[in-house]
């Protein structure tokens, strides 16, 4: 089995990967989530990306991908997630950082205290490049991703929160075949925004006793105030009954079913 995740080497998603991987698999690094899904629908392999962090909240690509390709998620995984400042000087020499948007943000009180101006980048390896070839710079990252770009750490464990976690889904061109699911993910696009449309959304999980573990909006990119809808629930056995329900109430994409898979440590 080929398994399609975001590269390049040292990301977390490659980190995930590895440990999720056996003998027989092979892991295939995309530079982008969107180029993941285009190769899980040409039907090259199953994907693992990132769809939300603890501290950084929902990953947009990955939502909008979801939303755009008839893929479906198989299984979720959790990585606890460490960060590091890592450079080839001292603290004392930094004049400037590079880091990811989506780590800066999850790094963001002690980069505050820093007072170092921070550079964007598209990977945490990215960042281990710059930073490499850029006098007096630094880069957050994984221990991994330090070890692999040859970068020492100076400042352990950056994140704001000790629990810092990403959660992962894996994705395929078919549905898990699992008959003992615990969670559903649905994409909802509603067709008309009229008063009291959400109430009744949330409304057919509510009679039903399903709980709902995450609600998130999106922008449809169809004008400002217009949005689309990502909805995690527990699988119960009024699941399939509370689905069929909201189908004649709005535009639904059914995700898949799914269990969670448990990372090796």
């Amino acid at each position: 089995m080929k398994i399609l995740t975001l590269g390049p080497e040292g990301t977390f998603s490659h980190e995930l990967a590895l440990k999720l991987a056996t003998k027989k698999d092979e892991i295939i690094l995309l530079p982008t989530i969107r180029s993941i899904m285009a190769a899980v629908e040409r039907g090259e392999g199953d994907g693992i990306v990132p769809i939300e962090n603890s501290e950084a909240g929902g990953v947009g690509e990955t939502q909008d991908g979801l939303a755009r390709f008839p893929l479906f998620i198989t299984a979720e995984m959790y990585l606890p997630v460490h960060h590091n400042l890592a450079s080839l000087v001292p603290m004392k020499k930094l004049r400037v950082i590079y880091a990811h948007p989506q780590t800066h943000e999850q790094c963001s009180d002690k980069i505050e205290t820093w007072g170092l101006p921070v550079i964007h980048t598209s990977s945490n390896a990215s960042s281990a490049r710059e930073a490499k070839k850029t006098p007096n710079a630094g880069a957050i990252l994984s221990e991994t991703a330090a070890a692999l770009y040859k970068m020492p750490v100076i400042v352990h464990n950056t994140e704001n929160s000790r629990t810092n976690t990403t959660r992962f889904v894996r994705i395929a061109k078919e549905p898990a075949q699992n008959k003992r699911p615990e969670k559903c993910s649905v994409f909802i696009d509603p067709s008309t925004d009229r008063s009291g449309l959400l109430h009744d959304l949330l409304e057919v999980f509510a009679s039903r006793g399903i709980n709902l573990s995450r609600i998130e909006s999106r922008p449809s990119k169809r004008g400002i105030g217009n949005y689309v809808f990502f909805l995690d629930l527990a699988w119960t056995k009024k699941t399939p009954e509370a689905l069929a329900a909201l189908k004649e109430i709005t535009e639904i994409k059914e995700l898949g079913c799914y269990r969670k898979t448990e990372v090796p440590l």
